[in-house]
């Protein structure tokens, strides 16, 4: 994501310094990687020590995404104008206090914040692990580099949620944030003694004003999505915060037309491909973020899962897209990017639409896993062509904000889904109770999803649960078809070509 001068860009470190690179930002990244599956996985039992609301741990959630997916484009251009080592420092020093601080948390209020700021860390955090080993590699070692990074952040993403899930098992759920601060000191020290400084660009411009605009209106829109799911009487509230939020969405998307330095440069979507490309990576997102957030709770409350267990259905999925994506290029020129982006989110939304009578069989071997794995076979046929028609719809010179922006648009994009979907669940919970016994609806009339009404039967609630889920995991199905389309657009017949800069 970082624009790496030309001297940066063919510079090379020495061979110990080079190990320390790619060592560094294997650990730093493996955090932020396995952050995600780690906390949804734990979200029962924070609820019940907390005493939170469904809205509450949407917001745990949401608040990392937000300043995450709003400082992730800042954070490459601080990279160039501070220096790339000194920022990649001070986002691991971020990422490891603020998972003290959310560990030391004794309200889903100072959980929130505490999320907020770690979402900051992780912004910092992200771009500068692939721009360090653009910086210290030469080209013709970079390609190894980054697989080696690309391959063991894949296993820590599939080992994150177990490892996860079994310190939740054996301890109290502040022990998934406290596990990162050996990594984050370990990561620290390596970067402190071993790998060499970079050159800052003094000139080289920050786009404060958009940031700040992003946070405002992702913010309120993730705001207006979480309140709907709430009482009756917020719902004027939540509308007003929602049109706010794109008036500020509209405001920001002027500010990037009008500024000379953009952090976003919105010229890029004018090249179809990329356009199309960042809209399917919108949608396909939106709902991979939305089923896998709430799959850990049913799993754990409708079929009493213990939290390893539930951390263990992301190891079908991480496995199997792992192994694809690395055969991305190969499947890419044998059956062309555009089958590829065509046939990788049909497959996902098929999966999606698996998931209702998986969940409803509740068997991990015989009904969970299976369909994670064809979940792992979409998505796995899908990453691989879509970052290739990223890069190929940019000019040379602007690949890494286009890969930036296409990260952030996913983030968005789980963000969202997270804060929209949460209603729909709730939805879904409160009618399937209703429909399975009519003579209790009123007790499930005013409770959310993942919440327990008092006097209710465990069995109707889990069939509450059930139906919920089953709600929103059609409506990824769709979401993640719908996408195919957009795909099918992305790249003309003959393959994508690349855009020569003006």
């Amino acid at each position: 994501m970082n624009q790496l001068s030309p001297e940066e860009a063919q510079g090379s470190a020495p061979p110990q310094a080079q190990t320390a690179v790619v060592w560094t930002a294997i650990l730093a990244s493996s955090m932020v990687f396995a952050d995600g599956a780690i906390v949804t996985v734990a979200i029962p039992q924070m609820r019940e020590s907390l005493h939170a609301s469904l809205a509450e741990m949407q917001w745990v959630t949401n608040a990392y995404a937000l300043t995450l997916s709003a400082f992730l484009l800042l954070g490459g251009a601080a990279g160039d104008a501070y220096g790339l080592r000194r920022v990649f420092m001070i986002g691991i020093a971020c990422f490891g206090l603020t998972s003290l601080w959310c560990g030391l948390s004794q309200s889903a209020g100072m959980l929130i914040a505490a999320r907020a700021f770690q979402g900051i860390g992780g912004a910092l955090l992200v771009p500068g692990s692939l721009a360090l080993i653009s910086a210290h590699f030469p080209p013709e070692a970079r390609g190894k580099a980054i697989g080696t990074w690309a391959a063991a952040s894949a296993i820590a993403a599939a080992l994150g949620p177990i490892l996860g899930g079994w310190l939740i098992d054996v301890g109290p759920w502040q022990t998934i944030f406290w596990i990162n601060l050996p990594v984050a000191g370990l990561a620290l020290w390596l970067c402190w003694r071993r790998v060499p400084d970079s050159p800052a660009a003094s000139d080289a411009p920050m786009d404060w004003i958009g940031a700040a605009l992003a946070v405002i209106a992702l913010g309120l829109l993730a705001y207006g999505l979480t309140a709907l799911g709430e009482q009756e009487g917020r719902r004027v509230t939540a509308a007003l915060a929602t049109v706010a939020g794109m008036v500020a969405l509209g405001v920001f998307i002027l500010h990037e037309k009008r500024t000379a330095a953009p952090m976003m440069p919105l010229d890029l979507f004018r090249v179809p491909a990329f356009a199309n490309v960042n809209a399917l990576t919108l949608l396909l997102y939106f709902a991979l973020s939305g089923a896998l957030f709430f799959l850990p709770t049913v799993l754990i409350e409708a079929h009493g899962y213990s939290a390893t267990e539930a951390g263990s259905v992301f190891l079908p999925f991480t496995i199997v897209m792992a192994l694809l994506s690395r055969l991305g290029g190969a499947m890419a020129h044998r059956f062309g990017v555009r089958r590829l982006l065509t046939a990788g989110p049909v497959v996902t939304g098929l999966s999606f639409a698996l998931l209702v009578p998986a969940v409803f069989h509740g068997n991990y071997w015989s009904a969970v896993a299976p369909v994670m794995a064809i979940m792992g076979l979409g998505m796995g046929i899908t990453v691989a062509p879509l970052s290739t028609t990223v890069m190929n719809a940019a000019p040379g010179d602007r690949v890494g904000v286009a890969s930036g922006i296409n990260n952030a648009v996913s983030r968005v994009a789980g963000l969202v889904a997270v804060a929209g979907l949460g209603v729909v669940a709730t939805l879904g919970f409160r009618q399937a109770a209703a429909w399975a016994a009519p003579e209790v609806a009123d007790g499930f009339a005013r409770a959310t999803f993942g919440a327990l009404p008092p006097g209710a039967p465990r069995s109707l609630y889990a069939t509450g649960m059930i139906g919920g889920f089953g709600l929103v995991a059609l409506i990824c199905a769709a979401a993640a078809v719908a996408s195919a389309w957009l795909g099918y657009r992305s790249v003309p017949p003959a393959g994508p070509e690349p855009v020569s800069s003006p």
